[in-house]
């Protein structure tokens, strides 16, 4: 079974100490080659209850613009500017955020394998990557909306694990979801 997903939050968790944690010691903790790991970290602090922290939708989704960003121009490294590698988040939050993602990943876990991986691979992945970024782009509007910041950022965190994992059938699904945004946002933040 794999147990890519579960070994970032290891990861993560063993990072955690003090009051609050930087940007900063994440990267350090997951690698500055590890492109998925950081967006997975990242989308899932904004799918779990940290998402509560006012800001953390539009910081994670200005992270994963520059991360996808340097994947699309095939950087071999991470890199940040200090505006965001600087900012901190409380540490208490971040692993109860943890803690209410162990089971949906661990259970997750047990469907993932590696399959259909083409489509992780240039010239395939560049749709995905695009339509990330044009996602990012969304996100911090999507903070007046209720939840819909945490279901973009749940969509992100499926992509994260699909190339973490190396399972394009994951890819097709969060390709899927992807396009299902707009819909569920008109639908939930303007109908009614």
């Amino acid at each position: 079974m794999a147990k890519e997903l579960s070994d970032v939050l290891d990861q993560l968790e063993a990072a955690a100490h003090g009051d609050s944690i930087a940007v900063q010691e994440v990267i350090d903790r997951l690698g500055h080659k590890s492109f998925a790991a950081l967006m997975l970290i990242f989308s899932l602090i904004s799918t779990s209850p940290a998402s509560g922290i006012p800001g953390i939708t539009a910081t994670v989704a200005a992270i994963v613009f520059i991360l996808v960003i340097q994947m699309i121009l095939g950087r071999d490294c991470v890199w940040l500017p200090q505006f965001i590698t600087n900012r901190h988040m409380s540490t208490a939050k971040l692993c109860k955020g943890i803690g209410w993602l162990r089971k949906p990943v661990q259970w997750i876990e047990g469907f993932l394998q590696p399959r259909l991986t083409f489509l992780l691979h240039r010239p395939w992945l560049y749709l995905p990557l695009f339509l990330i970024l044009a996602l990012t782009l969304f996100m911090p509007f999507l903070e007046l909306i209720p939840t819909s910041g945490s279901i973009a950022s749940a969509v992100i965190a499926l992509f994260a694990a699909a190339l973490l994992t190396r399972d394009g059938g994951l890819l097709v699904l969060s390709f899927i979801l992807l396009l299902a945004i707009p819909v569920a946002v008109w639908h939930f933040g303007f109908s009614g």
